[in-house]
C-alpha cells in the first residue's frame, strides 16, 4: 500500500511530513499532529475492495482528534469529532483516490501523537490452492490456524503497546504537574515563614519603643 500525505501543520509541518515520508510504505503510521494543524492521506483503491481504518490518539491534550474520510467523488463516508479512538470498515464503491484526514484545528496549545492502521483488501491466502474445492490437509489446516492466531497476537501486541505509550504519557504528565505543585507549595511555605518572622519582629519592636517612651 502506498500512501500520499499532505498537511497544514504550520511551522512544524516539515517534521510531520518527514515522519510520514519515512513510513509511507507501511500500513501502520504514527505521526505528530501539531496544534491548529490538519494532516491528510490519500490512497488509490479499486472498486469492491474492503478497507478498514483504525486510529487512536496516543498523547496530547484530552487524547482526541477529528477524523474525516471522503470518497473519490467527495462524498463523506466517515466523520467523527474529538474521538480518542475508533475503527471504520467500508467497501470501495468506485475506483479512485480516497482521502482521510486528521484534524487538530480545535486545539490551540497542545499537539497530538496519532496512530492509524489503514488496511486495503484482504490478506492473500497462505497457500495458493487454499481456495480449492477439495479439503485442506491436516498440516495445511494447522498452518492456517497458526497463521490466524499469530495475526491476532500481532494485533493484541499493537494495542497493548499503544495503551502502554498512552499510560506512560499520562504518568509523565501527572508527574510534571505534581512536581510543579510541590515547587509552588514550597515557595508559598517559604513566603509564609518569612512573613511570620517579620511579623513577630514588628511586635517586639513596638514593645521596645513603648517601654523606652514610658521610661523617659
Amino acid at each position: 500500500m502506498f500512501l500520499r500525505a499532505y498537511g497544514t501543520a504550520g511551522a512544524r509541518g516539515g517534521l510531520t511530513l518527514l515522519l510520514v515520508a519515512c513510513a509511507a510504505w507501511a500500513s501502520e503510521i504514527t505521526f505528530e499532529l501539531p496544534d491548529n494543524a490538519k494532516q491528510c492521506f490519500y490512497e488509490e483503491i479499486v472498486q469492491g475492495t474492503k478497507c478498514t481504518l483504525e486510529f487512536q490518539v496516543i498523547t496530547g491534550g484530552h487524547y482526541d482528534v477529528d477524523c474525516r474520510l471522503e470518497g473519490p467523488d467527495g462524498a463523506v463516508l466517515y466523520k467523527e469529532m474529538k474521538k480518542q479512538y475508533d475503527s471504520f470498515t467500508f467497501t470501495a464503491s468506485r475506483n479512485g483516490t480516497y482521502k482521510f484526514c486528521f484534524s487538530n484545528e480545535f486545539s490551540t496549545f497542545t499537539h497530538k501523537t496519532v496512530y492509524f492502521d489503514f488496511q486495503v483488501g484482504e490478506d492473500p491466502p497462505l497457500f495458493p490452492s487454499e481456495n480449492r474445492a477439495t479439503a485442506l490437509t491436516q498440516m495445511e489446516s494447522a498452518c492456517v490456524s497458526i497463521h490466524e492466531a499469530l495475526k491476532s497476537v500481532i494485533d493484541y501486541q499493537t494495542h497493548f503497546r499503544l495503551r502502554e505509550a498512552q499510560g506512560r504519557s499520562r504518568a509523565e504528565d501527572l508527574n510534571t504537574r505534581v512536581a510543579y505543585w510541590s515547587i509552588g507549595e514550597a515557595i508559598i511555605l517559604l513566603v509564609v515563614s518569612i512573613g511570620q518572622i517579620f511579623l513577630l519582629k514588628s511586635f517586639f519592636s513596638d514593645k521596645r519603643t513603648t517601654t523606652t517612651r514610658v521610661a523617659s
